[in-house]
């Protein structure tokens, strides 16, 4: 009879499998702290690994109670739930601190599993622990560089905000949250669309290649407050995945950090700042104009007198002529001082002419009336506000460019604006308004002044813009050459300014300016 195998999918026994010395030996070499107690934790046996963690050698360890490792830190309660966890025969895990044989401290992450016997009581005591003390501490110094850049950013006088790549929020600090009181949910979201909207395709393409953006200056309407300014800074960082697909094959993910500075205060200063300047500029502007219009007032107030005492001299010089016997005679002396008396008034009237001064010489540059105008306002509030005066503003609805001199242009306006406030506060009663309207056309610029002051008649539509013709008497002295300083503005800047005809209702001025084209200056 041949031999029979056993069936090659016959379980073995274990004893055959691994020897029993073999766990011994695996325990004994393993790199954990392992030790064995009896059920009052009187250490029986020690691997090799907690005698290089404590410091204690086998037969200085073995018969000693696992108490000869506490520390007093410690807590008391921690002991209690070992005990009573592991008496209701349950493993139990935790952080211990230990103390070592020379009496150093470290922190023990401890593992005591019961061992039952058949009868069901527990017999002896499995204890594995690792010595876990530079982690800890690792991980403390992690967690102490968090606290101390959270408390860093919180206590920054800047708003910053971590976004992920699909710009939802994941961090922020207490500035940002302020913000959230005074611009509503997710300030961050606005800006980063205000930054959108300034830089256009120069925007998607720094995000798209995760650049970063230096502070650029945004403008955040808020309702019913005055606009908020904000200089913003966006940068981006990678981070490395975690898990533990990531491990040989790293992914990354991208946040882009926010940082928002207000500096709407500093604006309005710098706002401030720049209407005094223009203030100060058009202030000297009309001083230089009083200047003109007094010399000017001057001479053509002389220049009429002289006129016709030329013309009486040539009479009597043709008189004179005319009589023979007066030749060379004593009647041909009044004649001669009164010719050189002329002479002598012509030369100080053209010395007086020359003395007035020309409008300073300023350089061409694309405007933008919106700006202009906004600035005219700005500059006349008190007088408006002192007047009374109902104020409608309709700026055009794109940039109204056109090519010229700013502080002209400025006073031009000014002026405009000025003589409506005089003319409404000479009528009493009856709507106190001011409109200004500009509008951008195809070829040019359009700017009408309405106001509701007594109107000018239809027979001096075209007389106002004479020189020394005014309509505001002589009590209020004027001498008639701000609408014709007006004029020669706009016809320099090569546009028409007329009084509408059509208007009943007050006094409308048009003024029209040709467009900037391609940088061509007027």
């Amino acid at each position: 009879m041949s031999k029979r195998h056993a069936a090659p999918n016959t379980p073995a026994k274990q004893d055959d499998i691994l020897p029993q010395h073999l766990f011994r030996q695996a325990v004994e070499q393993a790199a954990l702290a392992i030790s064995i107690t009896d059920a009052r934790a009187n250490i029986l046996y020690a691997n090799a690994a907690f005698q290089r963690i404590t410091g204690y050698a086998h037969g200085e360890i073995v018969g000693h109670n696992e108490s000869v490792l506490s520390y007093r830190v410690t807590p008391k309660l921690v002991y209690e739930t070992l005990w009573a966890q592991i008496q209701r025969q349950r493993p139990w895990n935790g952080l211990l601190v230990n103390k070592r044989k020379d009496g150093s401290r470290y922190l023990a992450d401890v593992t005591i599993t019961p061992v039952v016997g058949e009868a069901g009581l527990t017999t002896h005591y499995l204890g594995m622990q690792r010595d876990v003390t530079e982690v800890h501490r690792l991980e403390r110094q992690v967690q102490n560089q968090k606290t101390l850049i959270e408390s860093v950013v919180d206590a920054a006088q800047v708003a910053i905000v971590l976004l992920d790549e699909k710009e939802r929020v994941l961090l922020d600090n207490q500035e940002y949250k302020k913000l959230i009181g005074d611009l509503g949910k997710e300030p961050a979201v606005k800006i980063l669309a205000a930054l959108r909207g300034q830089m256009g395709d120069a925007f998607k393409k720094a995000r798209d290649k995760h650049r970063n953006m230096a502070a650029r200056e945004v403008c955040i309407e808020t309702a019913k407050k005055p606009p908020r300014w904000f200089s913003c800074a966006v940068s981006w960082f990678e981070e490395h995945d975690v898990g533990a697909d990531a491990f040989y094959e790293p992914l990354r993910r991208h946040y882009l950090l926010l940082t928002i500075q207000d500096i709407s205060e500093l604006k309005r200063q710098q706002e401030a700042l720049r209407i005094n300047s223009l203030r100060a500029l058009l202030a000297e502007q009309e001083r230089i104009q009083g200047l003109r219009e007094t010399l000017a007032g001057a001479v053509y107030q002389l220049e009429g007198p002289l006129n016709m005492l030329s013309a009486a001299a040539n009479m009597l010089g043709r008189r004179l002529s005319s009589q023979p016997h007066a030749q060379g005679g004593a009647e041909s002396i009044p004649a001669s001082a009164l010719g050189e008396a002329i002479q002598k008034s012509r030369e100080a009237l053209e010395m007086l002419r020359a003395g007035i001064p020309n409008e300073r010489s300023e350089a061409l540059q694309p405007i933008d009336l919106n700006e202009v105008l906004a600035d005219v306002l700005k500059l006349t509030t008190g007088s408006l506000l002192g007047a009374g005066i109902v104020v409608e503003w309709v700026a055009a609805d794109k940039p109204a460019l056109v090519s010229g001199h700013l502080a002209q242009l400025s006073n031009l306006f000014k002026q405009l604006v000025s003589n409506a406030i005089e003319a409404v506060n000479e009528r009493r009663g009856g709507k106190r308004e001011l409109r200004i309207v500009c509008t951008a056309h195809a070829d040019h610029i359009e700017v009408f002044v309405e106001d509701s002051g007594p109107g000018i008649p239809e027979e001096l539509r075209y007389k106002v813009f004479q020189p020394f013709f005014t309509t505001k008497g002589a009590t209020k002295q004027h001498l008639g050459l701000g609408l014709a300083m007006a004029q020669e503005v706009v016809t320099c800047h090569g546009g028409t300014i007329d009084i509408d005809p059509g208007f009943h209702t007050g006094c409308r001025v048009r003024v029209q300016l040709p467009l900037a084209m391609g940088g061509n200056h007027v």
